[in-house]
């Protein structure tokens, strides 16, 4: 048995090295470079996924989805732009079960180029975002408007929103709490 194990051992090390020897000695250390040519698409009813030329990035191509036409999104990606918020993250204090509660996230688009915020999306379905579809202009001022709906959750709770638009990096994550107090149902 002892010997089973010292001769997988050993297979190990032997595969370990022979890896090791072929990317340092006989791999192209140059990857190669496949350009692929953008595909012609035809314009549907339903959403699709397009790729950016030299960009690993996606975007949705359909207005209905992001209320933006979809050569303004493309121009848009390869030129990042900057955002502020005000604030990034907001205490509610101590709410009521099934309440519901609204704050608003301003911001400021502090780049030079228009803001698009493709998306704006909460932790669970209690969390809902409402977001600008419209490019913001540079220098230009908008709001994000967070409502939260507990249900029955109890005790702390964190919850996230991630905003995606053409910023550097892609994701900027806004932050709400509360402490959600048990309320007593009357019989």
């Amino acid at each position: 048995m002892k010997e089973n194990i010292q001769s997988i051992q050993t297979g190990l090390l032997v595969l370990i090295a022979a890896t090791v020897l072929y990317g340092t000695f006989f791999k192209d250390p140059t990857p190669s470079r496949r350009t692929e040519r953008p595909r012609k698409t035809e314009r549907t009813t339903t959403p699709t996924a397009q790729n950016i030329p030299g960009s690993n990035t996606q975007i949705i191509a359909d207005q209905s989805i992001t209320g933006v036409p979809s050569t303004q999104l493309q121009q848009q990606v390869n030129n990042p732009t900057s955002i502020s918020f005000n604030q990034m993250a907001h205490d509610f204090g101590t709410i009521d079960q099934n309440s519901e509660n609204t704050y608003v996230f301003n911001f400021t688009n502090t780049g030079d180029k228009p803001l698009i915020i493709e998306t704006a999306t909460g932790s669970c379905g209690c969390t809902v975002p409402e977001f600008p579809r419209e490019p913001i202009a540079p220098g230009a001022s908008s709001e994000i408007r967070v409502v939260y709906k507990p249900g029955k959750q109890k005790g702390l709770q964190n919850k996230t929103v991630t905003v995606i638009a053409n910023t550097l990096p892609k994701d900027t994550r806004l932050t709400i709490s509360a402490n959600v107090q048990e309320v007593e149902e009357i019989k």
